[in-house]
Parts: C-alpha cells; sequence; structure tokens
C-alpha cells in the first residue's frame, strides 16, 4: 500500500523535454520591421507633403534599390533570399528619408548599394552588420559626392501643387544657417511641424516623436537611448549656450533641427548595433548626444548625427562587455581556478 504524502510523479511516457528556452515569444523579424516601417510612414508623409513629388521618388527609388542589392547579394551567396523579412525595405526607407529631395536617381541606387552591400550583406547578413547600412550610405555620399547631399542639395520647401518640383534656389538648412552665417533662426513652430529645409524624413520632429513612442510602447526599443542621446545633446547645448548666447542657440534649437529625432528614435536604436544591457544602452545614447553635440558647436560639420552614431556602433561590443552581468557562479569558478 503506498504511502498518501509521497508525492505522485508524471508518466515519463507523457513528457516532452526539449532544450531551452521553454518560452515562446509571438514576434518575430517580419512583424517588428512591419510596425518600424509603420512608425516612420508619418515622418516620411510629412517629407513628401513639404518637398513634392520628387520626395516620393528618392523615396521609392532607395526603397527598391535595397530590396533589389538584398536580393542579388543572397543570389550571389548562393542563400535564400532574405527580402521577405522587410529589414532591406526598412533600411531603403531609412535611406530615403536621410537624402535631400533633389537627389538624382543613380546617387539613390549607389546609396542602396553602399547600404546593403557594404553595410549589411559584406557582414553576413542581417543580425551580423556592426553599423547602422543607412548610416554608412549617408557617410559614404556625403564623403564621396558632397555636391548632392549637402549645401547646394538642400531645396526650399515647395511651393504650389504636390506635382511641383523643389524648388530651384537651395535653402540652407537651419544647423547650415547657423554655422555659415552665425544665425540663429527662431521658427521654432516650423521646425517642431517640419516647414524647414532638410533632409525628406529629420524636417517634422512631431511625427518622428510619435513614432518613436510607439516603438517604445511595443517596447521594440529601449527608453535609455534616446533619452541618453536627446538629454546629453540638451545638457551639452545647453551649456555652450549659457557660456555664449551671443554665438550658440539655445538647446532647443538643436533638438528640433537636423537629424537628432530622426537618428535618436530610429538609428540609434537598432536593435543589432545597439547594445542589449540597459546601461550600456544609456552610455551608448549618452555618447551619440556628446558627440552630435561636440561636432555641431565645435566641428566644422554641421550636423553630426551620422559619425556620432557609428563611432558608437564600434563601441557596442566594448560596451557590451563591460555591462553585461556575470553568470551566476562565474566568480566562485574564477575564485576556484
Amino acid at each position: 500500500m503506498s504511502n498518501p504524502e509521497t508525492p505522485k510523479l508524471p508518466d515519463p511516457e507523457r513528457l516532452i523535454v526539449s532544450s531551452s528556452p521553454h518560452l515562446h515569444n509571438p514576434e518575430n523579424i517580419r512583424r517588428i520591421m512591419a510596425v518600424v516601417i509603420l512608425t516612420l510612414l508619418p515622418a516620411a508623409a510629412v517629407g513628401v507633403w513639404v518637398f513634392g513629388f520628387q520626395a516620393l521618388m528618392v523615396l521609392l527609388w532607395c526603397s527598391f534599390g535595397c530590396v533589389a542589392v538584398e536580393y542579388g547579394c543572397c543570389r550571389l551567396r548562393g542563400q535564400d533570399s532574405t527580402i521577405g523579412d522587410g529589414s532591406a525595405l526598412l533600411t531603403g526607407l531609412l535611406l530615403g528619408m536621410i537624402m535631400p529631395a533633389s537627389a538624382p536617381w543613380w546617387v539613390c541606387l549607389l546609396g542602396a548599394l553602399l547600404a546593403i552591400g557594404l553595410g549589411k550583406q559584406i557582414y553576413g547578413g542581417l543580425g551580423y552588420n556592426p553599423f547602422n547600412p543607412a548610416l554608412v550610405a549617408r557617410a559614404g555620399l556625403t564623403i564621396g559626392l558632397p555636391t548632392f547631399m549637402a549645401g547646394a542639395a538642400w531645396v526650399r520647401p515647395r511651393e504650389g501643387g504636390f506635382m511641383q518640383p523643389p524648388q530651384a534656389v537651395t535653402a540652407p538648412t537651419p544647423l547650415d544657417h547657423w554655422q555659415t552665417e552665425g544665425v540663429v533662426g527662431s521658427e521654432y513652430m516650423n521646425y517642431f511641424l517640419g516647414n524647414m529645409s532638410g533632409s525628406i524624413g529629420e524636417v517634422s520632429a512631431l511625427a518622428l516623436l510619435l513614432g518613436g513612442l510607439v516603438l517604445l510602447y511595443f517596447g521594440y526599443i529601449r527608453w535609455q537611448v534616446p533619452a541618453g542621446f536627446i538629454g546629453a545633446v540638451a545638457v551639452f547645448s545647453l551649456a555652450a549656450w549659457l557660456m555664449a548666447p551671443e554665438s550658440q542657440p539655445p538647446p532647443h534649437f538643436h533638438l528640433l533641427t537636423g537629424g537628432l529625432m530622426l537618428g535618436a528614435w530610429f538609428m540609434a536604436t537598432d536593435m543589432v548595433t545597439s547594445p542589449i544591457t540597459a546601461r550600456g544602452a544609456l552610455i551608448f545614447g549618452i555618447g551619440c548626444g556628446l558627440i552630435t553635440a561636440v561636432i555641431r558647436v565645435w566641428g566644422g560639420y554641421p550636423e553630426g548625427i551620422t559619425f556620432a552614431i557609428l563611432f558608437m556602433n564600434a563601441l557596442t561590443p566594448l560596451i557590451d562587455r563591460y555591462t553585461c552581468r556575470k553568470p551566476f557562479g562565474a566568480g566562485k569558478a574564477a575564485a576556484a581556478g
């Protein structure tokens, strides 16, 4: 007769034994990329509305180019195509949003080749790239083709119908105007809503902020990255303004102009190229913000987002190494050894 206090074990024939992990998450790459693309569309729509039909063509050329290069690289490597996961389309959209509306079609396709070929596939594809692919293309085009990416490339917001091309008369971005002529603009509501010169996707701080908050709600980005990024720029620019108010713009000028919001919410938060720990993400964001502010305040280049994020991308493995917690028992094992 069995003891009533003896626990009853389950039938071993009915147990399913498998390796960890035992938790299932319904998220996948395609869903994550789709949500990020949807959150970018409002800012892209503002850019198309501000700059007209040509801006839409730039977005389409960049998106098509990135998808085509992704497909071609997969075929050359003898692998199944990965265009279905949406990562190439997202890279193309981001690339188009950091391009001027006046960019020719061949510059867009060259940027797509740099982004996917040099920034992603050369390292092995999604998950292996150490740098943000769209920013790799932006840096390459800025250095190699400055005529098409800065200065004369910036055009005035369109006047008239949607089909009107960008204005033939160029207009400096607010950052360019300050860097070259020392004039600090004060049209902050236009900067916030998007009525200013600049890249297609960086003109509306409001649309980018709303999209970033949606990503934060779904848990696709860490709040530490944009908080550290924006906070560092605000603190550094505030200090510079207090020391030289006659020559330095106030902090809200830096926050609303250039690619700060696009970089902080959608570029620096890339899952592949940013740290995996909360403390590392905060360090990463602060580093991006400090480098951006230093370039803007003391550098000869009006915008520092691209180079700041790429520099911190290179430091991500070190940040992960020194901020990841040691496995349980690792200290005892090292002491015993």
